[in-house]
């Protein structure tokens, strides 16, 4: 059982302020740094790190080779990544305010570049059976999910970030969704837990879904059961990348067969690490850190 990624690969310019600013306000920012990110790579490198192989299908420009060698050094496969020679990279603009909580701008760049023929090239290369993971920050999700879920992939789906645009997508193709509440709320337009997961389980039945509540932990969803898990109080210190890392660790342990419950721990583990360090990829936790 392979896993690809088709995912977005990011600079992150992260600069600690004492709020978030708000609408018509200059602040000044206590700290600046320069970090590897992107939803997609993020995963990537979690699922790395949670000991599984992991191939990335990814776009950069030439500002963003360093980007690649970091996948590299965290033993990410990246025969697939392409360069953009001349185009920028995506990258986001991130605050990270006193309490940990951040506020994302995202630049796309040739995040967007996604075409059918460089989607097909890939996926000749797996088979039924294998994982896909995909997130919202690239183009042609409609397509990877169609061609996909032709050629018998199991397929995972972090909405993130939520827009319109998903709500028109082939969701019938998505074997796993993972949401936290904002995305399951907009997907759903429900605001409680146990509605949300409601929703998507009654809409898509063939369907498992999680969903991530931050300090309050996970729910494990589907048309048969409903499995809950505790996470522990920690001192948050930036909440940035801990959404990837329980979805790297997630499916990291899927794909070794190991059992939801099994899955759900190790997952709410490595989140509750990544919440104590600052920055994105570069804070996910390795497997021998955990308990």
């Amino acid at each position: 059982m392979r896993i690809v990624n088709f995912g977005s690969i990011n600079i992150d310019y992260v600069y600690d302020v004492n709020h978030i600013v708000r609408a018509g306000e200059t602040t000044e920012s206590t700290n600046f740094a320069r970090f590897a990110g992107g939803k997609g790579l993020n995963q990537s490198v979690a699922i790395a790190k949670a000991g599984s192989s992991v191939f990335h299908a990814g776009l950069i420009g030439n500002d963003g080779i360093f980007l690649r060698h970091f996948l590299e050094e965290q033993k990410v496969d990246t025969t697939f990544i392409k360069i953009f020679k001349n185009e920028a990279s995506g990258h986001a603009i991130i605050q990270v305010d006193e309490t940990g909580q951040n506020s994302i701008v995202l630049y796309g760049g040739v995040n967007r570049k996604f075409d059918g023929k460089y989607i097909d090239e890939v996926l000749y290369k797996f088979i039924e059976g294998d994982i896909l993971i995909l997130q919202n920050e690239i183009n042609c999700i409609p397509y990877i999910l169609e061609k996909a879920k032709r050629k018998g992939l199991k397929i995972f789906f972090n909405p993130a970030p939520m827009n319109r645009e998903v709500l028109n997508y082939p969701l019938e193709c998505v074997d796993y969704f993972i949401v936290n509440e904002i995305e399951g709320s907009e997907l759903t337009g429900e605001s409680e837990p146990e509605q949300i997961i409601s929703s998507i389980v009654n809409r898509y039945p063939k369907a498992s879904v999680i969903l991530t509540l931050g300090e309050k932990g996970s729910i494990y969803a589907d048309s048969q059961r409903i499995i809950k898990m505790a996470a522990e109080k920690v001192d948050v210190v930036d909440t940035t990348a801990a959404g990837d890392t329980f979805i790297g660790y997630f499916i990291s342990e899927f794909a070794k067969q190991n059992d939801v419950e099994s899955c759900l721990k190790m997952a709410t583990q490595a989140a509750t690490v990544c919440v104590t360090r600052r920055g994105s990829a570069d804070s996910i936790p390795e497997r021998s850190e955990l308990q």
